[in-house]
């Protein structure tokens, strides 16, 4: 069987890596290739390839999770190829009916192992991305937060800069950007607004 395969990302450095790595392995064929999730829908309407691999940050236009909606609606299988593993991400991409989850980080060996099994309609997905979804069902909550996080998290809520928050707690900015990127991962999101809207669902202010 020969998986018939629409790529879509919005730099186009990516799609002709991903065209000539899929290339050179049989029983995958490139049916096209996409550059936002408007044409994305399109082309899977029109092609009606077996599988869409999706990044989910695209330009502007819709979203990769709606893309991922809008097809899997039409009965194609989903892939979800992308640098983002949050929690918010995973969850979105998932609901919208994504057969698979895998990074970008993975080895070339997986994504095509992957693909196969989005095809067959088996689900696959990166192993961080896995224990994500095992440690959600199980309702482990993220690791707790030092009290210097807190105090970074409480400045954020108050909607200080770097600079501010690292005048306010007497310490340097990198510190404070060190700090950041430890309640970002463990908070399972990537934006500074994210942070602090988990942050009060979880009553983690004062």
């Amino acid at each position: 069987m020969t998986v018939r395969t629409l790529i879509c990302d919005d730099h186009a450095v990516v799609r002709a890596g991903l065209l000539a790595l899929l290339g050179s392995v049989d029983g995958i064929e490139v049916v096209g290739e996409a550059g936002s999730g408007e044409e994305a829908v399109a082309m899977a309407a029109k092609l009606e390839p077996d599988v869409v691999l999706m990044d989910l940050q695209l330009g502007p236009g819709i979203d990769g999770a709606t893309a991922t909606r809008r097809i899997a609606a039409q009965g194609v299988r989903v892939l979800v190829l992308t640098t983002y593993d949050t929690d918010a991400d995973i969850t979105r991409a998932i609901e919208a009916g994504a057969t698979g989850y895998l990074l970008k980080a993975e080895r070339p060996e997986e994504l095509f192992a992957a693909i196969r099994s989005a095809a067959q309609g088996r689900t696959a997905l990166s192993a961080p991305v896995a224990e994500r979804v095992v440690d959600r069902m199980r309702g482990a909550g993220p690791p707790g937060l030092t009290d210097r996080e807190r105090d970074i998290l409480a400045q954020l809520a108050r909607g200080l800069g770097n600079r501010e928050i690292a005048r306010a707690l007497f310490i340097s900015e990198a510190t404070v950007k060190t700090h950041l990127g430890r309640i970002y991962a463990k908070l399972g999101v990537d934006t500074r607004a994210g942070a602090v809207a988990v942050a009060k669902e979880q009553r983690l202010l004062p």
